[in-house]
C-alpha cells in the first residue's frame, strides 16, 4: 500500500462535473492498493493516519492529531502510485493490485475510516475524478509498508 497524505484546509473531488466528496481542515489520502495488501494492513494505515500528529499546537508546532483538531478525511483511489517508471517511458504497474481486489480493500479503508473519524468523504472507485485541494503548509507525508 502506498499512501500520499496531504494536510489541507480543503478539498473536494468531482466527477462527470458533479462534487462527489468534500471536506474541510484535515487530510486529503491518495491511495494506492498493492497485489499483496489486505485488510490488516488497511486497519493498520488508518490507525497510523488517525494518530499522526501533523497539526500545529498553539505554539506552532506539529504535536496534534487529526482527532485532536476535529479534522475530516477525503480519500481517492490512485493506482497510478505503483507507476514503475525505471524502464523505458511508459510506467509499468504490475505491482499495483488487480481492479477487484483494489476495489473491495479501498471499500473497506473508506468503512473502516469511518468508524474512527468525525467525517469521511471519498472518490469513485475507477472513475476518471478531478481534485481539487488547498494544502496546508504545505504539509505532504508518504506513507508505506504496513
Amino acid at each position: 500500500m502506498k499512501i500520499i497524505l496531504q494536510r489541507v484546509s480543503r478539498a473536494s473531488v468531482t466527477v462527470d462535473g458533479k462534487v462527489v466528496g468534500s471536506i474541510n481542515k484535515g487530510y486529503l489520502v491518495l491511495l494506492g492498493v498493492g497485489a499483496g495488501d489486505d485488510k490488516t494492513k488497511i486497519e493498520k494505515a488508518v490507525d497510523k493516519i488517525q494518530k499522526l500528529r501533523i497539526f500545529p499546537d498553539e505554539n506552532g508546532k506539529t504535536n496534534l492529531s487529526i482527532t485532536d483538531v476535529g479534522g475530516e478525511l477525503l480519500i481517492v483511489s490512485q493506482f497510478t502510485l505503483y507507476a514503475d517508471c525505471r524502464k523505458g517511458n511508459r510506467p509499468s504497474f504490475t505491482e499495483a493490485a488487480p481492479p477487484a481486489l483494489a476495489e473491495e480493500l479501498y471499500e473497506y479503508f473508506i468503512e473502516y475510516s469511518k468508524g474512527k473519524f468525525t467525517k469521511v468523504q471519498h472518490g469513485t472507485f475507477g472513475a476518471s475524478m478531478e481534485v481539487e485541494l488547498v494544502n496546508s503548509g504545505p504539509f505532504t507525508v508518504i506513507l508505506e509498508d504496513f
